[in-house]
């Protein structure tokens, strides 16, 4: 009998070449152990509301505005909605005919890009073109439409940063090129080293492959690390001299937990540098609502500015996008919000500037930047005092990722069961806490180093609960495998 084209043998072997750990035997056994009752706390994904986020009310507000224009015209919406969440509602409606129900243009509304662009200049200092700007269903789809343009085939290699966001990793295993490693430096705090990200280019080109683009994470996923100004104008440089497009992916930009080392986009720093870099260095920035204070992950709003890159390119990256007709556009108005929230001044910013942070007292929500960073610090410290655990102090982003020590006997009873060790360990750490984590072996990690990678997104108040079982689990098990006790 003929094979049928969607055997399983019969699939695009790209397709079955990609790994998404996230999403993996972790988190599907995890729902399995949901389905039977087990509570779990599902800290493998940087899912911010399905932890107990309460989203900011002036948005929604106008989204909800805009879902239902009739609203408007009910003489009472003024009782129930602020004049200036009306008068945003009937902002972007205007600028979408047919409203949120029709298409938009390819690119996404151009007075959201306007509104993009006008972001990014107060925030570097000099202007955006809202045409190099293209809104897209999150930050995720930006990033595979760019590496789409970039691999032609299984020569082309993308410099990925290891420990790494396996979105990279499948997205290129996807589109049939090649990830090509630089391993960042857990004991200098997930630093980058340019010497040995330039070993791995000339490796990599000495087994005949075409290196055309470098990724950066800052603040990093998994490492939470931020990077500074410095090493920013190092990869620049490197970009410049091995003539490498620059991927910055940078949601986590608001995600910051400590003053030393503050958020830098890696454009400000590119045109900061002057010619010849900043006419020549080919940047294509990524943002999102799904991260910072927002955390509206299901609402996939996100954008992609493109730096120097030639026009006929851009009429290139439009074709592609235009094939999927547009970005969708609630998640457009989300990103437009985003960038051009309440100011002083206006009726709504007292409330949503105690959402965001620690500036008015409020009830309804903690505030949602002050609480992260108590609670980056909780879970490191937590982490620290645990038998063999070490984990960096989370500087940014919404994750911590400690490495943990595993006992030889360990490690030989993972092998006997066909697991990874990291992934035996984070499978003990569901089946006895409920506890759902993701193993660094789905992030990439050096040879005989394991960690695992949890969000700090959980309530704070659920923080010493949290900790506590993991604590307990981990002294059992090193006491299991390494004969430990505490005295």
């Amino acid at each position: 009998m003929a094979r049928k084209p969607l055997d399983y043998d019969q699939l695009n072997e790209n397709v079955k070449k990609v790994q998404y750990a996230v999403r993996g035997e972790l988190y599907l056994r995890a729902s399995e152990l949901q389905k039977e009752g087990k509570r779990i706390i599902f800290t493998n994904v940087g899912n911010p509301h399905a932890l107990g986020q309460k989203p900011l009310t002036f948005p929604r507000q106008v989204v909800a505005l805009c879902q239902a224009p009739f609203l408007l015209d009910d003489p009472n919406v003024g009782l129930i909605f602020p004049a200036d969440a009306i008068a945003r509602a009937k902002h972007y409606l205007a600028m979408a005919p047919g409203g949120l129900g029709a298409y938009s243009d390819s690119r996404g509304i151009p007075g959201i890009r306007k509104e993009v662009a006008e972001f990014i200049q107060r925030r570097d200092g000099y202007p955006s073109d809202p045409e190099l700007i293209y809104l897209t269903d999150g930050a995720s789809k930006g990033v595979m439409q760019m590496l789409n343009a970039i691999i032609r085939n299984e020569r082309d290699g993308i410099l990925v940063p290891v420990p790494q966001y396996p979105l990279y990793s499948a997205a290129i295993s996807l589109f049939g090129g090649s990830l090509v490693p630089y391993y960042l430096e857990e004991e200098a705090n997930w630093g980058l080293d340019i010497v040995s990200t330039c070993q791995s280019v000339a490796s990599a080109r000495a087994k005949g492959m075409t290196v055309r683009a470098m990724v950066i994470i800052n603040p990093g996923n998994p490492t939470g690390q931020c990077l500074s100004e410095a090493n920013i104008r190092e990869i620049l440089r490197f970009c410049y001299e091995e003539n490498l497009v620059l991927l910055a992916d940078e949601v986590y930009q608001e995600n910051i937990y400590q003053d030393e080392r503050p958020f830098i986009s890696a454009r400000k720093v590119l045109f900061d540098m002057g010619p010849p870099l900043s006419r020549e260095v080919q940047l294509v920035s990524f943002h999102t609502v799904s991260k910072g204070y927002w955390g509206e992950c299901g609402q996939r709003g996100g954008y992609f500015e493109m730096t120097n890159l030639p026009p006929k390119t851009v009429d290139e990256i439009y074709k592609v996008a235009s094939i999927a007709l547009s970005p969708n556009v609630p998640g457009q108005i989300f990103m437009g919000l985003m960038v051009n929230p309440p100011k002083p001044g206006d009726i709504s910013y007292p409330k949503y500037a105690s959402e965001r942070s620690n500036i008015l007292p409020f009830t309804y929500f903690k505030a949602i930047l002050g609480s992260l960073r108590r609670r980056a610090r909780i879970m490191t410290d937590g982490f620290n005092s645990c038998r063999n655990v070490v984990c960096n102090f989370t500087e940014g982003a919404m994750y911590s990722f400690p490495q943990i020590r595993l006992p030889p006997r360990a490690i030989e009873a993972a092998k006997r069961a066909g697991k990874e060790p990291d992934v035996f360990y984070c499978l003990k750490l569901l089946e006895a806490t409920g506890i759902s984590t993701v193993p660094g072996s789905g992030f990439g990690q050096k040879e005989g180093v394991f960690h695992l990678r949890t969000t700090i997104l959980p309530a704070e108040e659920d923080f010493p609960a949290i900790m506590s079982s993991f604590k307990k689990f981990n002294d059992s098990f090193m006491e299991q495998y390494e004969g430990y006790s505490r005295m």
